[in-house]
């Protein structure tokens, strides 16, 4: 039986049998007489009182002493002695330490404020010692496995298994199984524990009136079946996978998880597989075709509170979220606390440092940004496209449409192309306006002259002069300055002043162009030369963008940076300390494929950086 299901029935059979305190023979011996366990017994009080300089931590640990561990914890130490040795407490120098009254040798040590063991603890320690000091692994490295349940008297022989792990828990601290609640209870109590909400009067009255012998199990089949018992399932879950239908900080503003919400309910209701259920989250998308039903399914990796605050830096948020899916796995899934080894080895359990961030690279491996959108409603990457049937054949049709257009175009442009090139050598020469151009440094890809700025002679301004030279300028270094000369304006940029122009706010189908000169006096990381956005440094950064990024220029339109975009970077830096003519274009595809960067008039070559555009850029 999957594991889903099963522990909504252990809910139910704790819920309607009701313990009650065992006065008769059924009690049995208390759990203080059961044998003594590392993990529930000892572990605790050396995690308490020991671990913190005697741990995995080593860089704190103290006199080369690590007690967490049977194979160190009964090494000699340089001393001579051994702090543990089994069979023997008398001759175990942890005994010795914790009884000690000498403020020198006493364990822990006064400073340490954390307080001596109390008899109970050194008894406990004692008895474990003289066992043969058996250690036990963390339960959550222990693999998991189906115990028997075990046999109990008070018990027929055929009682459900369930039944008899309960009795036998409860029998183990002195408590037995109440008796069978009258018929309104019991429909009230499976009703609340299976559903979340109360049984209806119609439905108790007709539980009631239902003396049938299988009518008790009729009424768990119809809990279990109604849909509500997903919600009330995916309640716990939805806690531990902190899920919110906003973002968390500030604006908070409201986020759309809510289908991720309606799968795990779903995922409840028709009983999923507990290793599909967990495999789907953690990973779906990695599944060889993976449906997206998989893929929403990862949407608890997605869960943690994001940030649009002004001034909040990318990286340093989305390095935050990255640790908060480590650290959420290691509670939902692994059963620990992952938070210490983030900053240093694990004081208390076996994690290092190292091995946090072997594990932080599994989670790191997302195209996102560290805040969501301030000024747009835009949801961040890496999103899904919910689509029913109907709309997956919509534009599947679509697409096939688009492709047929697209051929016919690249049909229709060959022949006009080849058309313009015969038109061409029959003539004497090229037009009058080209005259004085050498015909090699102008392709027929890129847009030669600025038609908004003629000559005084009418004549378009070549675009292959360079604007005059800005050496008289700036006076300050607080402001742009604005250089006057032949063919236009040149600008010196402070870095920190905006330049308004009028360049059009186009779409992502419309076919584009934008064109400047451009003078970088150095190699920089990361510079603007002109972005259409409301503010570049929004982590959607909606629009298009012509960058300096570690030297070289990049080119992208984008609805939601950096996972729904299209971005082309050259392949060969810019050009330092010389006037520089950048042409880029966007051909109306929204492809990456239909960005060109040309530089003094030439194409540049691209490498892609992202090409996944989905919607709208304005």
């Amino acid at each position: 039986m999957p594991v889903v299901a099963r522990l909504a029935i252990a809910c139910v059979v704790v819920a309607c049998g009701g313990p009650a305190i065992a006065d008769g023979p059924a009690a049995q011996a208390p759990a203080a007489a059961a044998r003594i366990s590392f993990d529930r017994d000892i572990r605790p009080i050396l995690s308490d009182k020991c671990f913190a300089c005697h741990g995995p931590d080593s860089g704190k640990r103290q006199a080369g002493l690590r007690l967490d561990l049977a194979e160190s914890a009964a090494a000699a130490l340089d001393s001579g002695a051994r702090a543990i040795v089994p069979g023997k407490p008398e001759a175990s120098e942890l005994v010795a330490r914790v009884v000690a009254t000498d403020p020198y040798t006493v364990m822990p040590p006064p400073d340490a404020k954390i307080g001596r063991l109390d008899a109970g603890e050194i008894d406990l320690l004692r008895r474990w010692i003289a066992g043969g000091a058996i250690y036990e692994p963390h339960w959550a490295f222990v693999p998991a496995r189906r115990p028997e349940p075990p046999p109990v008297a008070s018990l027929p022989a055929e009682a459900a298994p369930i039944d008899r792990f309960v009795a036998a828990g409860l029998a183990a601290r002195g408590l037995a199984l109440a008796p069978e609640a009258d018929r309104a209870t019991l429909i009230r109590r499976a009703t609340f524990d299976v559903t979340g909400l109360p049984p209806t009067p119609e439905e108790v009255d007709a539980f009631v009136a239902d003396t049938a012998p299988a009518a008790y199990e009729r009424l768990l089949d119809r809990l279990l079946a109604s849909p509500r018992y997903g919600e009330r399932m995916a309640a716990d879950w939805m806690d531990l996978a902190r899920y919110s239908d906003s973002y968390g900080f500030q604006v908070d503003r409201e986020r759309p998880m809510w289908p991720w919400r309606d799968w795990v309910i779903a995922a409840f209701n028709r009983n999923l597989p507990w290793d599909e259920f967990t495999t789907w989250q953690l990973a779906g998308d990695l599944l060889p075709g993976a449906t997206d039903e998989q893929v929403l399914a990862t949407g608890f990796n997605r869960l943690h509170q994001q940030e649009s605050e002004g001034g909040s830096v990318e990286e340093e948020y989305r390095v935050n979220s990255v640790n908060d899916r480590v650290t959420t796995f290691g509670t939902a899934f692994l059963g620990l606390t992952l938070e210490c080894c983030r900053c240093h080895d694990h004081k208390f359990d076996p994690l290092s440092q190292k091995e946090y961030y072997q594990l932080f690279a599994f989670f790191d491996d997302v195209d996102e940004a560290g805040l969501y959108s301030y000024f747009t409603p835009a949801t961040p990457t890496p999103k899904l496209r919910l689509r029913d049937a109907a709309t997956v054949t919509a534009m599947a049709a679509a697409d096939e449409t688009v492709a047929e257009a697209e051929a016919e175009l690249v049909r229709a442009e060959g022949a006009a192309r080849a058309r313009v090139a015969e038109w061409l050598a029959g003539r004497a020469g090229p037009p009058a306006e080209f005259a004085g151009l050498d015909p090699a440094r102008i392709p027929g890809e890129v847009v030669r002259y600025s038609f908004d700025e003629r000559r005084a002679d009418g004549k378009f301004a070549n675009l292959l002069d360079p604007p005059p030279s800005p050496d008289h300028a700036a006076t300050s270094p607080q402001e742009n300055v604005l250089v006057e000369g032949r063919h236009g304006r040149a600008i010196r940029l402070t870095g920190d002043h905006p330049v308004q122009t009028p360049v059009g706010n186009f779409h992502r189908s419309e076919p584009f162009t934008v064109a400047a000169w451009i003078q970088s006096p150095a190699r920089f990381d990361r510079a603007v030369v002109f972005h259409r956005s409301q503010a570049w440094t929004d982590a959607a950064s909606r629009g298009y963008e012509l960058l300096v990024v570690d030297g070289h220029l990049s080119w992208s339109l984008i609805h939601f940076w950096p996972g729904d975009a299209v971005s082309v970077r050259t392949v060969e830096p810019l050009p330092l300390d010389r006037w520089v003519h950048v042409a880029v274009s966007s051909d109306g595809s929204g492809r990456a494929a239909g960005l060109r960067i040309f530089v003094d008039g030439r194409p540049a070559a691209t490498d892609v950086v992202r090409d996944c555009l989905t919607r709208e850029i304005t």
